[in-house]
């Protein structure tokens, strides 16, 4: 990957674990990495208690909306994560693909958002040493 690295997060509301990843990413590794996140069916709303464990974290996504998912966007990443978005995601040759089992907070307190909010740190931690170190490492 010359140059940043571009990622795309998809689930398929989009209001969950696509953004609380999305965050992430662009919390941890700053403008090293383009970052964008869409879902196949988005909801009307970023989940609220995906907005608060976040917010326990010092990281805020109150602001983010829900987009919906397009070719164009896919086109445009060199990584595209997907996270229980199934066949819908489509793929484009010389794209890396990977798909992130996490359980889907849709309906969740945050109770029960902070363990999968706290799984998807660590995946993204890992995609950053991958795809963007920081220099000197």
């Amino acid at each position: 990957m010359p140059g940043k690295p571009s990622v795309l997060f998809v689930c398929v509301h989009n209001a969950g674990r696509s953004q609380m990843a999305a965050a992430w990413l662009i919390h941890l590794a700053g403008d090293r990495v383009e970052v964008r996140s869409a879902g196949s069916a988005p909801g009307a709303a970023v989940n609220p208690a995906a907005v608060e464990a976040m917010r326990e974290v010092g990281v805020d996504i109150s602001a983010e909306v829900p987009k919906i998912l397009t070719v164009d966007a896919v086109r445009e990443s060199d990584v595209c994560v997907t996270m229980g978005c199934g066949d819908t995601c489509p793929v484009f040759p010389g794209k890396r693909y990977l798909d992130w089992r996490l359980d889907d907070p849709a309906g969740q307190g945050v109770e029960a958002v902070r363990p999968i909010r706290d799984e998807i740190r660590v995946l993204v931690e890992g995609l950053i040493e991958e795809i963007a170190p920081r220099p000197g490492t």
